[in-house]
């Protein structure tokens, strides 16, 4: 890769005698203005780009937004700078797996997915077991995110357009498709930037709880699990299969459970279309932009541009995503701590940290959930755990993943309250567990190449 995403790392302008940096400085620039390659509101392109820079490096994020020096065009930093000319901290980096590693990280997931056997009537979701580096992360889920960053990154750049007074947009031409791509281009550079940060946090494929990775690949992250194992002071071996636990937990869901990947999805999308942007605060965090500053466009502050709609609509479809991540993240917290049970020594205390780190969210996740609106941590997530555990004491096993067979059975927001009476209470749950399970195997994904 090139030293900043678009090749010139070390910032200041194009030499004008040099007539092939010239060219390619005026390609770059039109490039820059021309509508997203996607079809959609942002620079996925650059998004992409940025996220990959904030792990590899070459002296970090592109000074102006082509990597020249070009601070009064938009405000941005230097290459290699931060606002105020610091020093941009260094990479986070993106070590390769090595071929020992990954076949060590596959062992742990199937292992880690035999120990959930007898805690699941939901068949393995092991089809793809692999390791990613925090870049492979980065590519295999850049898809879902386009999904679910689409809609409010349109009303933001839609909203920076709405700046221009609306008497003069006639007059601007082809200036005003400018604007939006500008804008297209400013989020996407902010969006991978927080991406990075993700890419350099999550632990596996569905570590925050979304179906993000393709069907039926299990996937971890061993860069990742090393850093966050070492803020535990934990035994490594323990917390590579927790992690291991945990995602194959994930997949068995994701992969037999037909309806629940569109449903969580749908549930995102659904909120995040109720979400409105605050054209008075984007004008208000626009005019304290100084350009006489490089560093003014990073140091804009997204906090407190957007405003949930309070309508009934919106307010269902919150309640609809946080019960649909709690109940997920509960599920698999439950069956995770069962399987680990007497295998793992500091079962506890793994189980507390991971409650304590999903329930907070960690700084990356904050970061995103400022730039589109949307939190990605269950609130419910204790609640959740203990009605799971509720149901399997009542109704067993079979009883409590029956439940998954279809939405309509599954639990709503009012049973995190009284878990025992829930779980009591035998009302729907009269369900043919034969047939049930058989419908849900058809759901079983091809076999595929385990090596991943």
């Amino acid at each position: 890769m090139p030293d900043s995403p678009f090749g010139f790392g070390f910032g200041g302008a194009p030499d004008p005698n040099d007539p092939q940096q010239m060219q390619q400085f005026m390609s770059q620039l039109q490039q820059m203005f021309t509508a997203p390659t996607s079809g959609g509101p942002v620079n996925w392109d650059l998004a992409r780009q940025v996220a990959q820079a904030h792990l590899t490096g070459g002296r970090g994020m592109p000074g102006g937004i082509l990597g020249f020096g070009l601070p009064n065009l938009i405000g941005m930093p230097q290459a290699g700078e931060l606002p105020g000319g610091e020093e941009k901290e260094a990479p986070v980096g993106d070590p390769p797996v090595g071929a020992a590693e990954k076949a060590e990280l596959i062992e742990a997931l199937r292992l880690a997915d035999l120990w959930l056997e007898p805690e699941s009537e939901l068949p393995s979701g092991l089809t793809v077991p692999t390791a990613w580096t925090r870049g492979e992360w980065l590519a295999a889920t850049l898809d879902v995110w386009r999904k679910l960053c689409d809609p409010v990154a349109g009303r933001i750049v839609g909203a920076m357009s709405e700046l221009v007074p609306e008497e003069m947009r006639g007059q601007m031409g082809p200036m005003s498709a400018m604007v939006t791509s500008l804008g297209g281009a400013l989020f996407g550079s902010q969006l991978g930037t927080a991406l990075g940060s993700l890419a350099a946090e999550v632990l596996s494929a569905s570590d925050i709880g979304l179906p993000l990775g393709p069907a039926g690949t299990a996937a971890l992250v061993p860069a990742n699990i090393k850093a966050y194992g070492d803020g535990l002071e934990l035994p490594a071996d323990q917390v590579r299969l927790y992690v291991a636990l945990r995602e194959a937990a994930h997949q068995r869901l994701f992969s037999h459970v037909p309806w629940l990947r569109g449903h969580i999805l749908t549930a995102v999308e659904a909120y995040a279309a109720g979400i409105r942007v605050d054209r008075e605060a984007i004008e208000d965090a626009i005019g304290k932009f100084d350009p006489t500053n490089p560093g003014g466009m990073q140091e804009i502050a997204l906090d407190g541009i957007f405003t949930p709609d309070d309508s009934p609509q919106q307010q269902a479809a919150l309640a609809r995503l946080e019960t649909a991540l709690a109940l997920v993240e509960g599920w698999v917290s439950h069956v995770v701590d069962r399987a680990a049970g007497e295998r793992l020594p500091d079962v506890v205390k793994l189980g507390e940290a991971f409650r304590r780190r999903r329930g907070a969210g960690g700084p990356a996740e904050q970061t995103f959930a400022a730039l589109v609106g949307l939190e990605l941590r269950p609130r419910k997530l204790r609640e959740a755990a203990a009605l799971w555990a509720a149901l399997t004491e009542h109704r067993g096993i079979a009883g409590r993943d029956a439940l998954w067979g279809h939405p309509d059975l599954m639990p709503d927001a009012e049973a995190f309250g009284d878990p025992e009476a829930y779980a009591r209470n035998e009302g729907g749950a009269d369900v043919n567990f034969d047939e049930l399970f058989e419908e849900l195997s058809k759901n079983d994904p091809p076999e595929e190449n385990p090596e991943g």
